[in-house]
């Protein structure tokens, strides 16, 4: 079985490891840096440095793999998974891009493949969850509380991404969307702060951004759905105050007679200031709440870095949620054909179950109680 990883990133290179444990692999990325320290990692893994913006060459690009898994960054995430379809090739999608996944379902079905796309925690492991108890109860309210942090708080930020910086801040500037009463509200990100208590870490700050994506259209039934992401005390009001500068426009403006783009400009100067240390130790925190029908459901999730394989916490909640997925599709446990988001996966109690005893084996364990 020959899979296709697109991106070399942290999470990209966990996958990669994960994988190539039962299957031959090849990692694709531009950058030399990311598929040496991939090779150090493992030697069987192939490596191929190439331009992923060159869409048109995908059909060469994956000729003779069996399944690919898209972990670009999000920016060019659309049109990497339209070309993946185009190629006619299965794919598991990581790159939470801003574009609507559901526009590439009938060029998916056309093209007889499945695609399954925001395939990571949250979203990802969320949705799933949502999806297989939206099968089972009618749901009143959902909330997802989730967010990734270092260990290590340092000043001013406290806050390191295993992701392009860019992308995260973009996550502070679109307006975030929640269904409120049965009617989609929308507010500005960072909005509706509030201090929680949690086991393991203390008190964390939480604040409305655009989290639900997908569900906000094929959930459209449940009255109530919100997801916050969770910070340090204090991170919100620095992300305003770069937001109220102008730190984070993302139109063009002038300097010295040249055109920058202040978001672009700004992902760049944080860059080394929020990239995790190879063997920096942080944490994935995600606390899911569903109620209905009288019953009230918890999932919670607390995850840290792996000192024995040297692994990111978010490189594995997000990365091994996306491999079980590809396994479950190696597997011909969901063979539909189109554009699924998870909810429309989780509703199959067998790949629900598979996907969690995937996890469960990587000691990522999502603890379930009900009221």
């Amino acid at each position: 079985m020959q899979i296709a990883i697109l991106g070399a990133g942290m999470v990209g290179r966990a996958m990669a490891i994960d994988v190539v444990k039962n299957y031959s692999v090849t990692s694709f990325d531009v950058s030399e840096q990311s598929l040496q320290l991939l090779q150090q990692k493992s030697k069987l893994i192939t490596t191929v440095q190439t331009d992923l913006s060159d869409y048109d060459n995908y059909k060469n690009l994956l000729q003779g793999f069996d399944f690919v898994i898209s972990a670009v960054p999000g920016f060019m995430g659309y049109k990497t998974l339209e070309a993946i379809i185009n190629a006619k090739k299965n794919v598991v999608d990581i790159s939470f891009f801003p574009e609507d996944a559901l526009q590439l379902d009938a060029l998916a079905k056309e093209n007889s493949v499945t695609a399954i796309v925001d395939c990571g925690v949250a979203p990802g492991m969320s949705n799933l969850i949502l999806g297989y108890h939206n099968e089972r109860m009618k749901i009143d309210s959902f909330e997802c509380m989730v967010g990734g942090l270092p260990k290590r708080r340092i000043q001013p930020f406290e806050y390191k991404a295993p992701f392009s910086p860019i992308d995260v801040l973009e996550e502070y500037t679109r307006p975030a969307r929640y269904v409120e009463n049965s009617h989609i509200v929308t507010k500005p990100a960072l909005s509706d702060a509030e201090l929680i208590d949690f086991n393991n870490v203390g008190t964390l700050e939480s604040f409305n951004t655009d989290g639900l994506r997908s569900i906000l259209f094929t959930m459209s039934h449940i009255p109530n759905m919100k997801e916050k992401t969770l910070r340090y005390p204090g991170h919100i009001d620095l992300m305003k105050g770069l937001i109220k500068a102008g730190f984070l426009n993302s139109s063009p403006v002038n300097f010295k007679g040249q055109q920058i783009i202040p978001l672009e400009f700004t992902s760049s100067l944080l860059f080394d200031q929020w990239k995790l240390g190879p063997t920096e130790e942080e944490f994935t925190l995600m606390a899911i709440t569903i109620k209905g029908e009288g019953k009230t459901i918890h999932y919670d999730l607390y995850d840290e870095y792996d000192t024995i394989t040297a692994t990111s916490s978010m490189s594995r909640t997000t990365g091994y949620t996306c491999t079980a997925a590809l396994n479950m599709l190696i597997n011909k446990l969901f063979t539909a054909k189109g554009v699924f988001p998870p909810e429309l996966v989780g509703n199959n109690e067998s790949c629900f179950n598979f996907i969690l005893d995937y996890l469960r084996q990587r000691n990522i364990v999502y603890t379930k109680t009900a009221q």
